[in-house]
């Protein structure tokens, strides 16, 4: 993946990429441009900034999550209240850190429980889901073409486990009453402790095994520097037996299905404490629940992705998904635990609106590029016949290849409409919280800088690859995010 300052790719952020040369390891020229061969998810050699970035975010990634979570335990979501104390001899660093609740025996077996039941439902279960709901791609599919010209097939069952796993939550909740369904927010910070030790031990996992017996040797990359292989990954698809594979695992369980079951539980928190569970909860819930739909609903979609086809896999996505995406991609239910919003008719009507609209231009932009690829362009975009750019460019292997940039629909307004979409709907999501704090907007802040490096990145290596076509195509749609402004 090359330098980056971002912790965790978002699932529904990614875009499918074009399928890649069979031999990726030497670089190439393509159109009169040399590409470099860090272009397969990360980089051989590892520059001083490179290093410092990544020894930085190993340090301070884990120290920011704590932060953020520490804060709503002990100063009711303020980000400045923590500092405050300590610059006026309030509160030391061992007073906060001795109010920090430790691990616990019972987090630890539901933790143990939780990772255990959603590998069963990943390894054991096939998909039958795919047999009776139209259009849903489920069951064995191929991914996209390694560097090493490996094609991996995956046991598509993502939406299946959600659904199994939220239908026992229901049941429980209803019928069954083994647990309460606050157990998520009750043990929240005894769970981040077991969140860390799984994300941390698949990590190492990982990078010795990448050493001493990877799934295929021709896919792993070693720069020389123990930081860089640590957080970047050394494999490629580093697999226990044939089907369990680390990667998709890792990034659609347990973190993704456990979002809206955490959501869930923090709505139950609310109602709990204040006997009811305010407006601004349930926009929480369904705008984040249909973002968590979509990704397993187009789970298959997600093998072309950037995650699965660029990045190697390391601390980076073992520890982020596992800590990253669960404890901060949810900190807007949890925000509203402690200070339970109740929006004007106005005000959530508008979040809606923002929320849904923001859905629909991600969704039906990466739904036009899809056709578009799928039909090869014998199909109808805004009811026309799309228009593209022919572009050519060269694999390691010497051969030409033809190509069409799109640049019809939402493809002709702005190069990555996708991403201003998915923008929306993650301003949506703080907009629901009111304006009392900043924390709730860290997740626009996170994905606004998230989504601008993709782009660029994705630009860089669309440059790399198409050459003069790339500049003819940027002339033709000469903005990326924002139409008239970016």
């Amino acid at each position: 993946m090359g330098i980056t300052v971002l912790i965790l790719q978002d699932p529904m952020a990614s875009k499918s990429q074009p399928n890649a040369p069979k031999v990726g390891n030497v670089g190439r020229i393509t159109n009169g441009n040399a590409v470099s061969q860090g272009q397969w998810g990360r980089a051989w050699e590892v520059d001083w900034f490179s290093l410092a970035s990544v020894i930085f975010l190993l340090l301070f990634a884990p120290l920011i999550v704590y932060y953020f979570i520490m804060a709503c335990d002990q100063y009711s979501c303020s980000l400045t209240a923590p500092v405050l104390d300590v610059i006026t001899g309030h509160a030391s660093l061992a007073d906060i850190w001795a109010k920090t609740l430790p691990v616990t025996m019972k987090a630890a077996k539901i933790y143990t429980l939780w990772v255990t039941f959603q590998v069963l439902l990943y390894m054991l279960l096939p998909d039958f889901c795919h047999r009776f709901l139209p259009r849903y791609v489920g069951g064995v599919q191929e991914g996209a073409v390694t560097p090493a010209g490996i094609v991996n097939k995956y046991e598509v069952n993502g939406l299946q486990a959600w659904l199994i796993t939220h239908l026992f939550w229901f049941a429980n909740s209803h019928f069954l009453f083994w647990f309460s369904p606050t157990i998520i927010f009750d043990n929240w910070i005894p769970l981040l402790w077991c969140a860390n030790i799984l994300g941390y031990t698949v990590s190492t996992f990982a990078m010795v095994k990448g050493y001493l017996f990877p799934t295929n040797a021709k896919d792993c990359k070693f720069t020389g520097n123990f930081f860089y292989n640590y957080m970047m990954g050394i494999e490629f698809n580093p697999r226990i037996g044939k089907w369990f594979d680390f990667k998709l695992f890792f990034n659609g369980r347990p973190g993704i299905v456990a979002w809206t079951l955490i959501n869930l539980s923090f709505a139950a928190k609310q109602q709990e404490l204040y006997g009811q569970v305010t407006n601004s909860m349930v926009l929480v819930n369904i705008l984040q629940g249909i973002y968590v739909l979509d990704f397993f609903w187009n789970e298959t979609w997600y093998l072309k992705t950037i995650d699965i086809c660029h990045d190697h896999f390391g601390w980076y996505l073992g520890w982020g998904d596992c800590v990253w995406l669960p404890y901060l991609y949810t900190l807007q239910g949890l925000y509203l635990v402690y200070h339970p919003v109740q929006l004007s008719t106005p005000h959530a009507v508008g979040v809606l609106v923002l929320g849904l609209l923001g859905y629909y231009i991600f969704r039906m932009a990466n739904h036009q590029k899809d056709l578009f690829r799928r039909t090869d362009g014998r199909c109808l975009i805004w009811g026309q016949k799309p228009k593209a750019i022919e572009c050519t460019y060269t694999s390691a292997d010497g051969q030409k290849h033809h190509s069409k940039l799109l640049v019809s629909g939402f493809w002709g307004v702005a190069r990555h409409l996708n991403y201003t979409g998915d923008l929306m709907g993650s301003l949506a999501y703080c907009l629901a919280c009111g304006g009392g704090h900043l924390l709730p907007y860290f997740y626009i802040i996170y994905m606004t800088i998230l989504l601008t490096h993709r782009c660029l990145r994705d630009e860089h290596r669309c440059a790399s690859k198409y050459g003069r076509d790339w500049v003819r195509y940027t002339a033709t749609v000469p903005y990326r995010l924002l139409p008239g402004i970016f």
